[in-house]
């Protein structure tokens, strides 16, 4: 049987999702729905997707639609979620599901009233390298020491990775610090007792902090340093060393080497070698399977209230902008 999916969206997060369910062989998109009909048309005619909408309700209702992606502006995941599922159709919310903790649990309370499967997109999760490392960590008894981590951008305008103008402001808390606060947890079996966070100035008009420190630390006294910003004129991307009681590691997205920069094999770590398709396939098979997927909702909750508490902090030392 084929799933059949919408996707909400049409911007990079949207693509890499097309890109992943066509590979994915028993999936479909039969929908794609976006906010400009001109865009939308755009990008499904490029994939091969029958049917562009621009109106959510109306795209979500339809019967040839199994499940819907969320990749839009973060401000809208909550609404669309809960419509979404309201309508009986499976979730998979993209990073960050939210960017408040009262939305992140409304989005758990409409999952367990409807009964459908309902997934965080925490990528690291899914990406060869870090399912790599899980494996050394949960089940080759390696101990994680201190996990060190930058993400970096140069994104003083508002521009999105496609290089294309944001409707939306992205944030570093919300959004790019999800996914360490996540996969530091993830990793480490343990959810992060001790966290602190730093913050620079306000942009003017962006109105959002452009650089940002974090330090977490968990009950058995492993630690994470993260650095973000948006003021790097340098290459993009999120790097992370694993400094382990066995060995360093280092991550970057899909690929994996030593501590001093001699790469790892990866080959049949996972099934594919992208982390979104990994992602996607296990969305899938959780709703085939109707099991809690990894990351369900629920799961991802508790990331959504360290973050919640770590922007209390910040407004308390800083003021708003």
């Amino acid at each position: 049987m084929t799933m059949r999916f919408c996707i909400s969206g049409n911007g990079a997060m949207g693509v890499a999702h097309l890109k992943a369910i066509k590979a994915i062989e028993g999936s479909q998109v039969t929908v794609l729905q976006s906010r400009t009909k001109e865009g939308t048309e755009k990008v499904a005619a490029e994939y091969n997707v029958p049917v562009a909408l621009t109106n959510f309700e109306e795209a979500v209702n339809r019967k040839d639609v199994d499940a819907v992606v969320i990749t839009g502006p973060t401000q809208v995941h909550a609404d669309q979620a809960e419509i979404a599922m309201r309508a009986g159709k499976h979730v998979l919310i993209e990073i960050p599901m939210c960017d408040s903790v009262a939305d992140a649990e409304r989005i758990v309370r409409v999952q367990k009233e409807t009964g459908v499967t309902a997934m965080a997109g925490h990528v690291r999760r899914f990406n060869p390298s870090h399912q790599y490392m899980h494996t050394k960590l949960q089940k080759e008894g390696v101990v994680l020491q201190q996990m060190q981590a930058h993400t970096h951008f140069f994104r003083r305008t508002n521009m999105n990775a496609l290089g294309q103008a944001r409707s939306w402001v992205d944030h570093l808390l919300w959004h790019h610090a999800c996914h360490t606060v996540d996969l530091f947890s993830y990793q480490t079996g343990e959810k992060v007792s001790e966290a602190f966070a730093v913050q620079g100035p306000y942009h003017p008009e962006l109105k959002i902090a452009m650089d940002m420190g974090i330090v977490m630390k968990t009950p058995k006294g492993a630690v994470c340093v993260l650095s973000l910003s948006f003021n790097d004129e340098g290459p993009i991307g999120s790097p992370y060393r694993y400094m382990c009681d066995k060995g360093t590691w280092v991550s970057f997205y899909d690929d994996l080497t030593d501590g001093f920069g001699k790469k790892i094999d990866l080959a049949g770590v996972a099934p594919s070698m992208n982390g979104f398709e990994n992602q996607d396939r296990e969305f899938i098979s959780a709703i085939e399977e109707k099991r809690v997927p990894n990351c369900s909702v629920a799961e991802a909750l508790s990331t959504m209230q360290l973050l919640g508490k770590l922007e209390d902090q910040l407004i308390a030392a800083n003021g708003k902008p």
